[in-house]
Parts: C-alpha cells; structure tokens; sequence
C-alpha cells in the first residue's frame, strides 16, 4: 500500500447516471422504488471496500416527469436502511441549508451516525434553483452569495448542537438516579442573522462526534465554504489540467484557513464506461447517448446552467450565453458546461451527448486497465485523493468496477483490500473532533 490512499465513493443514482440508464436493456427502472436494489449496491461498494456510499437529493422535480426515471425516496430514511444491510461502508446523504432548520437536520444526522455505528456523512448543499424556493413558499431563490453566508452561519449551529453534549455526559447510574452531568451538557444560545437557536440538542454525541462534513460546490463562494468547514469535496472537471488547477487551489485555501491540506480529500467524479474491449465500452456508451431524448435533456440542461434553451436548433452551437455573474444558480457547473462547449465547439446535440453521461462529470469509456490508469494518473499527479464512482448503469456498471477495477488498483497498492477502521472518518483518514464545550477546548464564537 502506498503511504498516500486512495478514496473511493459510489455515487448510487437510480439505475445508472446515464441520463437515459432506464431505458437501456441491462437495467430494471422499476428498481427505482425497491429499497433491496439499493442495499444490493451497498453491499457491491462494501465488497469493494469503497469508502462510502453518496446520495443526492433534491427539493424539486428534475426534468420532466414524461421522460425522467423519478426516485423514490428520501436519502437520509434511505441510508438507515442501507446501515441494516451493511457493516463498514460509510452513508453520506445530500441536505439543502437553504431549506432545513439546523436543529432538525442535526438531529437527523446524529441519529443516522449512531444507527450506522459512526458511519454517516452530510454532503452539503445550498440549492440553486428558483423551482425549489417555489416550494418553500417563495417566488424566486435567495442570492447566490447570501446562500452561502446562510449556510456558513448554518454549519456554525449545526456544529454547536453536536458538540453540546460532552463525550462523558452520559452518567446512567440507576442507584443514584443521575442519567447526565448536566455541567457537560450546554445550551447553545445561539443569535445571528438567520437563526436563532437554544439548544441543547435532544440526542447524545454520536459515535463520530459529527458526521463527515461534504461539500459539491467549485464557485469562489463554494471554495472558500470548502476551505472552512469540508472534510471531503465532490468536484466536477473534464480535464486534467482543470482538475490539477482545482486541486492546488483548493488546498492552499485549506491551508490558509488553518487546517491540514490532506484534512481535505477531493474527489471529482468519474463515469466509468466498461468494456472487454474499448470498442466495447465505446459501443456501450453510443447505445446510451442513442437512448437520449432530445426534449428530455435540454430542459435539464436548462434546469442545470439557469438559460433557457427552449426551442434553440439542436444542430447549432449555444446561443451566446450571460457573465458568469448574472447566473445566480450554480455558477460552477454553468463555467464548466460554457468552457466544454467554446473549447470543443459543440453544437447544442453534441453537448447534450456529452453531458447525458454524467451532467459535467467526465466520462471515461474503456477496459479496466484504461479505467485504472486514469484514476492512477489523477491520483498521482495532484489532481485528486480518489474518486467519486458514477456508474452510468446500475447495478452492472458497479459491479463491472469493483470486480475488475479495483483489484488492479490493489495490485498497483493504491487501495485497500480489507477496511482497518470501522468509522466514516477513519476510512478517510480523519481524526474524531472534540466538542467545542469540552474541557480545554476554545468555544467557537457566535455569528452575529
């Protein structure tokens, strides 16, 4: 084993990230809503050692409900199930700042970590789109900078009530009838510009003192996010150059915050196209872009940069597109999405086939010795800690990587073959925090 790991997270989607995965013959679309389906990749992952499990989530229909395979459920009451059928793998679920209260959400994710035994994960979110906020009783989403301030101040909440139980606050003597130290149990009192919160919370501090803190976003305002308070980040970047580009960036953010570069792990992701041969794995990728309906994949781009592209010719390049800095969606996906078009001049059909695979992610089509030497050589040049595994069937194309992929990167010593810890944060390599109440710990000061 090298003494840099590499990490590996499933990113489970439905039958597959392939925009059009449903409709191909080697996936069942009624899996959608059968929880087994989901504890079968679980398992698939776990077997492959990978580090986690990742769910996405949304507060919104995506696409149209006419040609969209819509999921069924809701990822954290998802994850619990999966912990019933899994031992060592980590659950890391999707969840909006800009539509939860702190308390809740910190509840609920306390309670999948103690469930899980210390192995729950928040991938972190602040929600783009106006469709969203028109079913949280607004007409129009809040300020892409405001988002961001917002979630910040909700991090600082959330951090506090799962700190506010000490690790030793738990007395349970029946003979003196003391259940809790009530002097390691503290209020929070927290007052700031968007919330207002008592505490404590109403859940002891679970196995992992807080779950493994994620985060998806590559604006300057996701970056600088990142920089406080992830522990992993989930990135898009179609080439290397970019990805090594983002990496350096982001870790010397890290740096400047105050914290360790490897106490952040970046993992862009990748749709890994498998075939015995790489014709075979180029076949596969044409059926599935053949599969593609037009109508279907320009409203979800639509949907995913914030312009509409209703009616625009299908076999002419996009229209000329605003400044980054009017779209108050997600800036980062939209300067991908751009930059993939003026670079490789596409016309608006050619860009739907590019981005049906994984929404910007880059796909990567070939044998599993070609799939390894891409992860190896992002791994080893500064481009990336591991990856974030989007296969574009499922359960296929994940069984197809681990029972083919990962036993090369073993052999190469760039992963493990058997997990040596039994929580989320030690699978990556993550030290336990210690709540900001305890004894000799500085208390973080209150927003506002």
């Amino acid at each position: 084993m090298s003494a840099r790991e590499l990490h590996l997270n499933a990113f489970l989607m439905g039958v597959g990230h392939h925009e059009a995965a449903w409709r191909h013959s080697r996936t069942d679309p009624r899996a959608l809503g059968d929880v087994t389906h989901f504890q079968h990749l679980a398992r698939t992952a776990e077997r492959g050692t990978f580090d986690s499990v990742f769910l996405a989530d949304g507060v919104q229909i995506w696409g149209d409900v006419r040609h969209t395979a819509a999921g069924h459920f809701e990822p954290l009451t998802l994850l619990t199930a999966l912990a019933q059928a899994t031992d060592h793998i980590g659950l890391i679920a999707t969840a909006s700042t800009g539509f939860s209260e702190p308390y809740n959400l910190a509840r609920l994710f306390s309670s999948l970590d103690h469930i899980s035994g210390g192995r729950a994960g928040w991938n972190i979110v602040t929600t783009a789109q106006d469709r969203s906020a028109q079913n949280f009783n607004r007409e129009v989403n809040t300020e892409h900078a405001e988002r961001y301030e917002r979630a910040a101040e909700f991090l600082d909440v959330t951090t506090a009530l799962w700190d506010s139980w000490e690790d030793d606050a738990v007395v349970a003597d029946p003979g003196s009838g003391v259940y809790a130290d009530e002097a390691k149990v503290h209020e929070v009192g927290h007052r700031g510009r968007f919330f207002s919160v008592r505490g404590p919370l109403n859940a002891v501090r679970s196995p992992q003192g807080r779950p493994l803190l994620v985060q998806a976003g590559s604006s300057e305002d996701g970056r600088a996010f990142a920089a406080a308070w992830a522990e992993a980040v989930f990135t898009a970047q179609q080439t290397h150059e970019d990805a090594t580009a983002f990496y350096a960036d982001l870790k010397r953010r890290v740096v400047a915050a105050g914290r360790p570069a490897d106490g952040v792990k970046v993992l862009p992701g990748i749709v890994p196209v498998l075939g015995g041969t790489e014709a075979e794995a180029r076949r596969l990728a044409a059926e599935l872009d053949e599969l593609i309906i037009p109508e279907r994949a320009v409203r979800q781009l639509t949907d995913m940069i914030g312009v509409d592209l209703t009616g625009h010719p299908l076999d002419a390049p996009l229209p000329a597109l605003p400044p980054v800095s009017r779209i108050n969606g997600a800036k980062s996906r939209f300067e991908l999405v751009r930059d993939l078009a003026e670079r490789e001049r596409l016309t608006l059909r050619q860009l739907l086939g590019r981005l049906g695979g994984g929404r910007g992610h880059q796909v990567v089509a070939g044998t599993p010795e070609q799939i390894a030497d891409h992860v190896e050589l992002w791994f080893t040049t500064g481009a990336a800690d591991g990856f974030n595994v989007m296969a574009p069937l499922l359960p296929s194309g994940l069984e197809e990587f681990v029972d083919h992929v990962v036993p090369l990167l073993r052999a190469r010593g760039l992963f493990r073959t058997e997990y040596t810890g039994r929580t989320l944060r030690e699978h990556y390599g993550l030290a336990r925090p210690v709540s900001r109440y305890a004894a000799g710990t500085e208390v973080v000061a209150e927003v506002g």
